[in-house]
């Protein structure tokens, strides 16, 4: 009886220690991570290191959800992602996963873009501690970069003192005078772009295309996204050895054990 009450209070401490040890996966981005069994704890159970949540603002409360129909008055973005992000934080004195690594929340805007940024605001300042933010042009960075995409309320935000998001900018945004802090993303959809549909070899063209891309971004200092991106292991190939990001995807395993092979 002692030998199995040992054996299972061992098998629990690896348990543990297995999930403290999870590794954080740069490259790593849970699109509508909202639809996911266990929205949040599934991505980061997978390493994740950015998760994507859309939002509308219906009687006062930020739900969550890819359209009206999903809504429900319990799948708040407060209940789903800012409440087990602080409790994470609280518990890795300071960041989200045991190891340090950036996180980032992308809050897509579903319903109107000022009235919702400006009720999200007044949430996240709730939460302020999780967040980097910029007072009086002074960036205060925190251990979560909110995204702000969707109906961007551009400016509103660019004209908020105090703001605790980014804006999510898009191609045609590379080259603008825009600061980093005011737009640390640029995400596009992939055909809106490119022909190559991640199967087979990519077109030299498109390849030294998307190179140029992610090189002009990362040297304005800004991260580098695009949706509706084929779920193929080719693609991923080219997306991580071009060094884009975050690899946009709704299978959390498949893209976890891709790039743990590849690292």
């Amino acid at each position: 009886m002692v030998v199995v009450s040992l054996l299972l209070i061992l098998l629990a401490s690896g348990q543990v220690l297995q999930a403290e040890d999870v590794m954080p996966l740069s490259q790593a981005h849970a699109h509508n991570d909202y639809h996911h069994t266990k929205p949040l704890h599934d991505a980061l159970a997978c390493g994740f290191t950015s998760v994507e949540a859309d939002i509308y603002l219906v009687e006062g409360e930020l739900l969550v959800g890819h359209d009206r129909a999903e809504l429900r008055p319990a799948r708040t973005l407060q209940s789903l992602y800012l409440d087990p992000l602080r409790d994470r934080i609280r518990e890795h004195e300071g960041h989200v996963y045991a190891r340090e690594a950036p996180f980032g929340l992308l809050i897509d805007i579903k319903s109107r873009g000022t009235s919702t940024y400006e009720a999200l605001d007044a949430v996240l300042a709730e939460y302020a501690d999780l967040f980097t933010r910029v007072d009086q042009g002074q960036v205060i960075e925190g251990p979560i970069l909110a995204v702000v995409s969707g109906n961007r309320a551009r400016k509103v935000i660019d004209a908020d003192e105090t703001r605790f998001v980014g804006v999510d900018g898009r191609l045609s945004d590379l080259g603008s005078d825009d600061s980093p802090d005011l737009l640390p993303w640029i995400s596009d959809r992939w055909g809106a772009h490119f022909q190559w549909d991640g199967m087979g070899e990519m077109p030299a063209g498109e390849r030294e295309k998307l190179q140029r891309i992610v090189e002009q971004a990362h040297k304005e200092g800004r991260a580098v996204r695009f949706w509706a991106t084929p779920e193929t292991r080719e693609m991923w190939e080219v997306l991580a050895d071009a060094e884009v990001d975050m690899i946009n995807t709704d299978d959390l395993d498949g893209l976890r054990d891709f790039l743990l092979q590849r690292q």
